[in-house]
């Protein structure tokens, strides 16, 4: 058993580490029965689909409407702190709509108002979360470290979470929601375990939160790489949202498939993630993390033409797990050239740009997916996402070198910053001129 914890999470890596890996995974525990718990409650109690889509765009207006302040604070308060307290306020929030469902006098608006708040929460805790892997592990290491953190999110989060979810609202509405409320109290106990060094921005600090949110801003839009992948991860989003906003519709009109046909494809991309995660360490040792972002993206534009064309269910189902390795591959190298970019006083402030551009695009391409099937049937979408997903991999091809020339020199930026931290706080002063980059949300 030492064995398998040593290989899975080296002595290296700390144990300060482990304390955050253990409460990534019981937090995406939660996250994952919420994923299939929420949509059931909702559907149990209207059947009206206006509603229903309501509750899916309450779930993705926190972090376009909050992101930016989140990203601030986290640069300004205790990240330790902030994630206590949120996680706190989402285990009351959890147990209040327990007891509610219990007695019996739930309604939909108080469900669809508990899931904004939650939401609302996971936005701050989830940006103050962020920055803490670069903190505890050192540079060289933060790829090996950000791949145990996804293979936790797709085994926990997108594999066992949602079935537990289900389990437990089949048992009784109050059940998931219930349990929801002893994880996340769980998950809360164990963040006040890691041990984080010092904060890399000084007590007291004055500074308006505006020029905080601003300087966020410029610094993403001056450093190369940065800016390079929250653009990409942006105009993706649009393309992926638009496809992916109708996918339930290609899988029952277009492939024939019934709700649990429905289900396996998203388990079949979980498990692809799942096999990129276990090849992730072979992979980057072979491959440079431009051509890495270059692959991805060709991947990313044929799967949308490979859809678009098939009617067959097993190629449909052999495109989305070699996608679900994709998004892994993609999700991890993104994060983690991110975090070895930005200097550790601006981590929370670039991560929250980058959260804007994950959601932003979502939130287009979804409202462009469903004019397109609307109008053009439910292949539409797909063929948009491919052609517009083809313009964009040539327009930013050559942009993509400077994902791969951040790990050989210090940009001037990322060294200006670096110094500057240092002189705030000598602790602080890491090697940030690597990558950095954008998570897609798949």
């Amino acid at each position: 058993m030492s064995r398998l914890v040593q290989t899975v999470l080296p002595a290296r890596l700390g144990v300060p580490f482990r304390w955050l890996i253990a409460s990534s995974w019981t937090s995406n525990l939660a996250d994952g029965i919420a994923i299939a718990a929420g949509p059931l409650l909702v559907a149990s109690l209207t059947d009206d689909a206006r509603l229903v889509a309501l509750a899916a765009t309450l779930q993705w207006l926190p972090p376009l409407l909050f992101g930016l302040l989140a990203g601030a604070l986290a640069d300004r308060w205790d990240r330790r702190r902030i994630v206590l307290v949120v996680d706190v306020v989402r285990a009351v929030v959890l147990a209040a709509l327990a007891v509610t469902l219990a007695s019996g006098h739930v309604t939909i608006g108080l469900v669809l108002g508990a899931l904004f708040l939650l939401g609302t929460a996971e936005v701050f805790a989830d940006n103050a979360a962020q920055t803490f892997l670069p903190m505890l592990v050192a540079r060289d290491d933060l790829a090996l470290a950000n791949s145990r953190l996804q293979v936790g999110f797709i085994t926990v989060n997108q594999l066992a979470g949602p079935p537990v979810g289900a389990a437990l609202f089949a048992a009784g509405w109050l059940w998931p929601f219930a349990t929801q409320a002893v994880v996340v109290a769980a998950a809360a106990l164990l963040v006040a375990k890691i041990a984080l060094p010092a904060h890399p921005r000084e007590p007291g600090t004055p500074g308006h939160l505006g020029r905080d949110i601003a300087e966020g801003f410029r610094w993403t839009v001056r450093h190369a790489a940065v800016r390079t992948l929250v653009l990409t991860i942006f105009i993706f989003n649009i393309t992926f949202g638009a496809a992916w906003s109708v996918l339930v519709l290609y899988a029952t009109r277009r492939l024939g498939l019934g709700e649990i046909g429905y289900g396996l494809l998203t388990t079949v991309s979980a498990c692809g993630g799942l096999v990129g995660g276990l090849a992730y360490g072979w992979i980057t040792r072979r491959v440079s993390l431009g051509n890495l972002m270059r692959i991805g993206l060709v991947l990313e534009t044929l799967t949308h033409l490979g859809l678009a064309l098939t009617r067959q269910a097993w190629v449909a189902v052999v495109i989305l797990f070699l996608f679900g390795a994709h998004a892994f591959v993609w999700g991890t190298t993104s994060v983690s050239v991110r975090q070895r970019a930005v200097p550790p006083a601006l981590q929370g402030r670039v991560g929250s740009v980058n959260t804007v551009g994950v959601f932003g695009g979502l939130v287009l391409g979804s409202a462009a997916g469903g004019l397109l099937a609307e109008r053009w049937g439910v292949t539409a979408p797909f063929w948009f996402a491919f052609a517009g997903s083809a313009l964009f991999v040539v327009l930013i091809w050559g942009q993509l070198r400077h994902v791969a020339h951040t790990d050989e020199a210090s940009e001037p930026l990322a060294a200006d910053e670096a110094a500057e931290s240092a002189a705030a706080d000598p602790g602080a002063a890491r090697d940030v001129a690597g990558p950095g980059g954008g998570t897609h949300a798949h």
